[in-house]
């Protein structure tokens, strides 16, 4: 397919050449009239280089996921039901995940089919402060002295505990009402803060913390794990993939010098930006990513512009995972 930087756009952008060139301004090729400090860029991200798909979106089940990720897909391999509460199998929310298993490849997913009551021990921690600057320093125990399912919620429930008041916050896929919310009966058993003759009192990176021990109830979901046969072979793999993430694909005889060195720059660590109006090479690329609402430079909530969210196009044999966003003229 040739470029798709067309006759009228290269007319165009010569006559910004002799415009900017009559008032002296040597950026007109990319369509800058105008330095403005407020002035907004678009910048384009290219990073992750892989040769395949299957990479990224096929997972080891047996060698970096949770048991009960094996387990899940275990047992549908042999026709059975497998529930588990709380724990999403797979944990395919945001992004498909897919195994392959003698050949033939599995997309995973779960549905929720109930709910379940439970009451588990929660851990909550309020700093006491540092030994040095208390009066009379409490009994405790110390954070490397306790077990490790203990250690862990030390760790989880001080994160909890620093963030109360402080605007930095707690990450929440592992803080829980406040604290560490202990999940199934081992983990329970083999603690030693959750007993009634257990310590009132832990340090952590030294700084003592008050242990609060509450029993609550908790209303959780019921998974039941799905797994679907999608490919025999890894070509038909990359191809489902393909269909399934990749936003534009590029062949580098069908692209100018210019849309060439604009995606070359944007594998730097800085990336490629381009103030409005942008080049038509810019132009180009935006249009064939499918980014066609970038066009006018003032439509980041029409673009639906996420500076967290990357997408994928395939140049040459490669993939690149790829962000857009809107920067400021110093970034």
């Amino acid at each position: 397919m040739p470029s798709t930087v067309s006759r009228r756009e290269l007319l165009a952008a010569g006559v910004a050449v002799g415009v900017a060139g009559s008032s002296g301004c040597l950026d007109a090729i990319r369509g800058s009239s105008r330095d403005r400090s407020d002035e907004r860029r678009l910048r384009l991200l290219l990073h992750d280089e892989s040769a395949t798909l299957r990479e990224k979106y096929v997972a080891d089940l047996e060698g970096n996921r949770p048991d009960w990720d094996e387990e899940a897909f275990a047992a549908a391999l042999d026709g059975e039901s497998y529930t588990s509460q709380y724990r999403e199998p797979f944990f395919a929310r945001d992004e498909p995940k897919y195994a392959e298993r003698d050949g033939t490849y599995y997309r995973l997913g779960s549905v929720v089919v109930g709910e379940a009551t439970a009451t588990r021990p929660v851990l909550r921690l309020a700093s006491v402060g540092r030994p040095e600057e208390l009066d009379s320093v409490p009994d405790h125990v110390a954070h490397d002295d306790l077990p490790g399912t203990d250690r862990r919620a030390v760790k989880v429930a001080q994160m909890a505990a620093r963030a109360r008041g402080n605007p930095g916050g707690a990450p929440r896929s592992l803080v829980q009402r406040g604290g560490y919310v202990y999940r199934g009966e081992k983990p329970a058993a083999d603690s030693r803060l959750l007993g009634e003759s257990g310590p009132s009192h832990v340090e952590y990176r030294g700084r003592i913390y008050a242990v609060e021990v509450s029993r609550e109830t908790f209303h959780e979901p019921v998974y039941r794990a799905e797994v679907e046969p999608v490919a025999e072979s890894p070509a038909e793999m990359e191809a489902v993939l393909r269909a399934q993430f990749v936003e534009g694909r590029f062949d580098r005889r069908d692209l100018s010098e210019e849309e060439r060195s604009i995606l070359r720059a944007a594998q730097g660590n800085g990336g490629y930006s381009e103030s409005h109006p942008y080049s038509a090479a810019y132009r180009s690329l935006l249009k064939r990513l499918g980014k066609r609402a970038y066009l006018d430079g003032n439509v980041e909530k029409d673009a639906l512009a996420d500076s967290t969210r990357h997408e994928i196009l395939r140049y040459g044999d490669e993939y690149h995972e790829y962000w857009l966003r809107f920067v400021g003229t110093e970034q």
